[in-house]
């Protein structure tokens, strides 16, 4: 194979990789080891990471139950194996799939057009502020400071070449809502978008269409974003916003190290034609029985590139799929009682960390997360919850020091009582530790 494409060595193939990315050793790995014992070894290694533990993470990533008919449906070949369906007559199958998925996240966002999906949230919001831009002509985007924190470094990634300048406006140190004064100051005649996350990163829902109002008085158009898709089977749909972008990797797939996930782009119908991606739409056949095929795809692939609306964004078909088949299996009903029993469990979790530590932002309505401030940092705290097959939440440290040693937790239906109560317990104990060696500290500076 070598030979065949003109190379010496398996050196000189590599050659173009930095020095400092290459192995330049064998695998550790005993000699003589077969194919299944090298599996059985990489299985038990994966054990040890993640069997059986409990977690407590969210922030934009979250642990669902996914009904088995999910994978069930997904692995048949005609789905796995389908590439982009260019070829209307024969992928009518993917289409259709398709047309249901952009159907059904009309239904739930409250918007009248939604594309085919995106790579992923993250992705989305840059794209939905770009298409901020094209439809209003002005270059400014405003966004919240509890939108997550990864999707606004994503963001001004994506803006720092567009010409698009990025401002953050502040949150309510009280409640952890957006703050409406610091909005209403910082917007102008060259906003484009106001960019807010409901539920926000804290886990608490914004007054959409107070943010609306204010965004739309000054002709710019409000984004809503969502990380956590299962909030909308219970929270009013974000009718007040003009565009709607989000990850649904809730609907669709574990967490899985990151992805593959699936974002989404709505919007309202007059805005279709400055939609990212493709878009499936309803026809008839030469017989005038109903068919679908690609009514929009305004890739740079498509067309010309200073017409194009994205030059990256794609669909992520199979994980769409998965996203329809997770929403169908639930229906409106079923959806509305997975968000409750989220809703309840947090609520629970959130009242037992509050007898011990300081739960942040308790006032605010909020949905499957919420925010523990405690004396000891929260990564020594987790190293101890670890012991107990228990990830405990995310410290905040890093994206909002402000805020001391809080951390950002979680609780899904997955979510036991009695790992809620175990995790509630090693916090007491951090607690009373502090208490304890600071009166300790107290009577001997006394007696000093």
């Amino acid at each position: 194979m070598l030979a065949a494409i003109g190379v010496n060595s398996l050196e000189d193939l590599f050659s173009q990789l930095p020095p400092e990315v290459r192995l330049n050793r064998p695998l550790a790995i005993a000699a003589g080891k077969s194919e299944y014992e090298i599996v059985d070894y990489f299985r038990s290694r994966g054990d040890e990471n993640a069997n059986g533990y409990a977690s407590f993470l969210g922030a934009g990533v979250y642990n669902h139950y996914r009904p088995v008919l999910v994978d069930t449906v997904v692995s048949r070949g005609e789905f796995l194996t389908s590439y982009t369906p260019y070829q209307a007559e024969i992928a009518q199958g993917t289409l259709t799939t398709i047309f249901e998925f952009q159907t059904m996240i009309c239904q739930l966002t409250g918007m009248d057009v939604a594309n085919a999906s995106m790579y992923d949230g993250s992705t989305a919001t840059p794209e939905a502020a770009m298409m901020a831009v094209r439809v209003t002509g002005r270059s400014g985007v405003l966004v919240a400071n509890t939108v997550h924190p990864e999707y606004r470094e994503v963001l001004r990634t994506y803006a720092r070449n567009q010409g698009m300048p990025v401002e953050e406006f502040a949150y309510d140190a009280a409640t952890g809502l957006i703050d409406l004064e610091d909005l209403e100051k910082k917007i102008s005649s060259e906003t484009a978008a106001v960019l807010i996350q409901s539920p926000n990163f804290f886990g608490i829902v914004e007054n959409v269409k107070a943010a609306a109002e204010i965004a739309h008085a000054k002709g710019a158009l409000l984004v809503y974003l969502f990380t956590e898709a299962v909030s909308l089977g219970i929270l009013e749909p974000p009718a007040h916003a003009d565009i709607v972008a989000g990850e649904l990797q809730s609907f669709a797939i574990p967490p899985s190290y990151g992805g593959p996930y699936a974002g989404i782009i709505a919007a309202k119908e007059k805005f279709v034609r400055q939609m990212p991606g493709r878009l499936v739409g309803e026809t008839k056949d030469s017989r005038g029985n109903r068919a679908y095929c690609l009514t929009l795809s305004t890739r740079e692939q498509h067309i010309r590139r200073e017409k194009a609306t994205s030059n990256i964004c794609t669909n992520q078909a199979l994980v769409a799929l998965m996203v329809n088949i997770f929403m169908t299996i639930y229906g409106k009903v079923g959806l509305r009682e997975l968000a409750k029993q989220n809703l309840a469990k947090a609520n629970y979790a959130a009242q037992q960390f509050g007898k011990h530590a300081k739960v942040l932002f308790s006032g605010a309505p909020r949905f499957n997360e919420f925010v523990v401030q405690t004396s000891e940092d929260p990564y020594a705290i987790n190293s101890r919850i670890l012991g107990h097959k228990i990830v405990g939440g995310l410290p905040l440290k890093k994206f909002y020091p402000e805020l001391g040693n809080a951390s950002l937790w979680c609780c899904t239906e997955l979510t036991t009582r009695t790992s809620i109560d175990t995790a509630v317990g090693m916090v007491a104990e951090s607690e009373r530790s502090v208490k304890s060696a600071k009166e300790e500290a107290d009577v001997e500076e006394v007696t000093r």
